[in-house]
């Protein structure tokens, strides 16, 4: 089976999964979590696949992968709609106060949960060997290459320019159709994925980021925390305070805009005026 064939196969699998939790889990928001990070954390850790060893074990481009990365994001986007599977989001919700401390807590451990899964289940596929390509990810799986190829401080303001734009993004489609928000997000995540590959890979989702590289070598867990940690979550406080002027957990007073018309009004003429 050639290598773009199979991976075909597993986004297909992975996609039917989540179709089957949306539809059987909908009134449980945080297993919806799990199963929203672990398909996710799976697409991306194939998706990742092809782009390393698939230009030189299954002849596919980096046209290739960035393809399968935008298409794979959209429709995520698409059939969990809402469900993130990210902790930056929750933490965004957590900061506007739509939703509770705990409820927030236990939507991150669920989310983190799925990326555990998920990079289990991405090594038993690689495990099976079904093309040239997975075999040599198989043998690579203890050697993988880190994504943070900056300093720790670079990496975290990259994080938290890049969380800021995405974040923002999301507020200002919050309230629009699916029609919009699932191609606009998409392309969104696509070019903050290939901006920052030299980078940190621009993932804005720390359980993502567990997923692909905090079990790669190269450096500590310390400092991943840092860079996929604390840099979404700069943007996230970020993000909320330039789109609301406040922080609602935290504050509710308006340090940015005033609640006043920008624009005044012109007053009716008088009947006096008008008789005149």
């Amino acid at each position: 089976m050639s290598g773009l064939n199979s991976s075909l196969g597993f986004f297909l699998a992975v996609v039917g999964l989540s179709v089957s939790g949306r539809l059987l889990l909908r009134r449980w928001t945080v297993l919806l979590e799990l199963v929203s990070a672990f398909a996710l954390c799976a697409c991306r850790l194939e998706v990742d696949t092809i782009a390393e060893v698939g230009q030189w074990a299954g002849a596919l481009g980096p046209d290739v992968a960035v393809t399968m990365l935008f298409l794979s994001i959209a429709v995520h986007t698409a059939v969990m709609q809402d469900v993130s599977g990210n902790p930056a989001v929750t933490l965004l919700r957590l900061l506007q106060r739509d939703v509770s401390v705990v409820v927030a807590v236990l939507s991150i451990a669920a989310q983190l949960i799925g990326a555990f899964l998920a990079l289990e289940v991405a090594g038993r596929f690689w495990a099976m060997e079904l093309s040239d390509m997975h075999m040599i990810k198989n043998l690579m799986m203890s050697e993988c290459s880190t994504s943070l190829r900056v300093s720790t401080a670079l990496g975290v303001s990259t994080e938290a320019l890049a969380a800021l734009l995405l974040l923002l993004l999301h507020l200002v489609l919050k309230n629009r159709s699916q029609m919009l928000k699932v191609p606009a997000l998409s392309v969104a995540l696509t070019l903050i994925a290939y901006t920052a590959n030299n980078y940190t890979s621009g993932y804005v989702n720390p359980a993502l980021a567990y997923a692909v590289t905090f079990t790669c070598p190269g450096h500590s867990f310390l400092v991943y925390s840092l860079v996929y940690w604390l840099g979404p979550l700069i943007g996230v406080f970020l993000a909320v305070f330039l789109y609301l002027g406040n922080i609602p957990l935290l504050f509710s007073k308006n340090l940015l805009y005033s609640k006043k018309n920008r624009f005044r009004l012109p007053k009716g003429k008088t009947n006096d005026e008008k008789s005149s």
